[in-house]
């Protein structure tokens, strides 16, 4: 039992053949599934501000032609999430998502729900007094 456990403790000592098997094998590997990306562009998820060039230079104000998937990706950036998604994608998004109005707005000639401002003594009385206190509140 204890020469077992003698022997467990022991490590065997590492083969620097071995190790450089297992790495070219790696690399093999990695080289065989890598793709290799060259098509850049901005980052969507990212507010970008654009600042003007120098007024007096060349390079800065040449017209070139347009990028049409940097407009493109631009574009899609800047839609509104009920533009972008079918449906919300958090639970914040759920409220609010359906903005529509369940009920129609009621017509303006509608005289139960229109109630227009109404003068009466008591009305009168009170914007005589709130008119005279402004005019002494100005005259101090």
């Amino acid at each position: 039992m204890a020469e077992a456990a003698k022997n467990a403790k022991e490590k065997e000592p590492t083969n620097v053949v071995h190790q450089n098997a297992q790495f070219c094998e790696t690399v093999r590997k990695e080289r065989k599934n890598q793709k290799v990306f060259q098509d850049y562009s901005i980052n969507p998820y990212n507010k970008s501000f654009s600042l003007a060039g120098k007024p007096n230079s060349q390079h800065d104000s040449a017209d070139g032609e347009e990028d049409a998937t940097f407009l493109r990706i631009y574009h899609q950036s800047i839609r509104s999430p009920q533009d972008k998604y079918e449906f919300p994608q958090t639970e914040a998004q759920e409220i609010g998502w359906d903005h529509k109005p369940l009920v129609k707005p009621a017509p303006a000639d509608e005289r139960r729900l229109q109630h227009g401002r109404q003068w009466t003594e008591v009305t009168d009385y009170m914007e005589a007094v709130w008119t005279a206190n402004r005019h002494k509140n100005e005259d101090n």
